[in-house]
């Protein structure tokens, strides 16, 4: 099956390392409009979707002997990384080809010890030496990506660009130290930081933080998403979805903002209905080179 016109340069057969969630869904059904047929490599225990009417096999994230048999086997030269890893693999996991144990067999300790980024980059790096191009998601699916200004009937308020400012200071930080790529700010200050539980976790800490009455009940604060400082945007690049404008309503929060170009919202239709239900908004913001320069180095 021939590419459609205007569709990314792809070497070989397309596949998708896929994990948790429906974002590796929303590439593959991308990349089908695009004219490929993408081959699925179900990480075991974490892809969670209906894989029907696809190639597909089940595989250890670790299991890069495997990964490297099936490669060849279907003719397969590009990979996107695509959806949730709530689990890092243990070196015992690991399963390498005398490829990459050649190359890198005094470097897979990072699995255990590196921040998320470092780790991704090493990843890449192994795939790659077995033969295969890592993509970027939004080279396949370009119309994941958020745009400037809001994406519903809602924009932030004048309260709403203070907390934006704060949280977004906030968050390159967090991203310089790759710890995470969140942050709240209620009332121009900052109250959660995103850790490795993630950002749905984050926001249930606010909102017990609310229940509490250990922050006003009063309702208002953002939730700000940003792309790591420096980041490889092949992969992990920040995402919002229906489940983080409903967990930020139910934080109390007045809104989310995310980086323009440089995060994704996923299923798009139904955060717009979920936020205009809700009376929040979502929006795209580009962050200023003020707010870049105060993080940490």
């Amino acid at each position: 099956m021939s590419a459609a016109p205007g569709a990314p340069d792809i070497d070989g057969r397309l596949s998708i390392l896929a994990g948790r969630g429906r974002f590796p869904v929303l590439v593959a059904e991308a990349a089908r409009k695009l004219g490929h047929d993408p081959y699925i490599f179900r990480i075991r225990n974490e892809a969670d979707q209906d894989w029907s009417g696809f190639d597909t096999s089940e595989i250890s994230i670790a299991d890069l002997s495997a990964f490297s048999a099936t490669v060849r086997r279907e003719g397969i030269g590009s990979v996107v990384l695509a959806g949730g890893i709530g689990r890092r693999p243990d070196l015992a996991d690991l399963r390498p080809t005398w490829r990459s144990l050649f190359a890198f067999s005094s470097s897979f300790r990072i699995f255990t010890t590196a921040g998320d980024d470092k780790l991704l980059r090493f990843a890449i790096k192994v795939l790659e030496n077995e033969g295969v191009r890592v993509l970027a998601a939004q080279q396949v699916a370009p119309d994941l990506l958020g745009r400037a200004g809001p994406v519903g009937r809602l924009g932030p308020g004048k309260a709403d660009l203070e907390n934006i400012a704060a949280a977004s200071r906030a968050a390159l930080a967090l991203g310089r130290l790759d710890i995470g790529q969140g942050a709240v700010s209620v009332g121009g200050r900052v109250i959660a930081m995103e850790g490795l539980e993630g950002t749905d976790a984050m926001l249930a800490r606010v909102a017990d933080l609310r229940a509490s009455k250990r922050l006003s009940s009063a309702g208002g604060g953002v939730l700000v998403k940003l792309c790591k400082p420096g980041q490889d945007e092949r992969a992990d690049l920040p995402s919002i979805g229906p489940d983080t404008v409903i967990n930020a309503h139910a934080a109390g929060l007045s809104g989310v903002a995310i980086e323009a170009g440089r995060a994704l919202v996923l299923e798009r239709d139904r955060v717009v209905a979920e936020a205009d239900r809700l009376g929040l908004f979502v929006t795209g913001i580009e962050p200023r080179e003020d707010e870049v320069d105060q993080c940490p180095r």
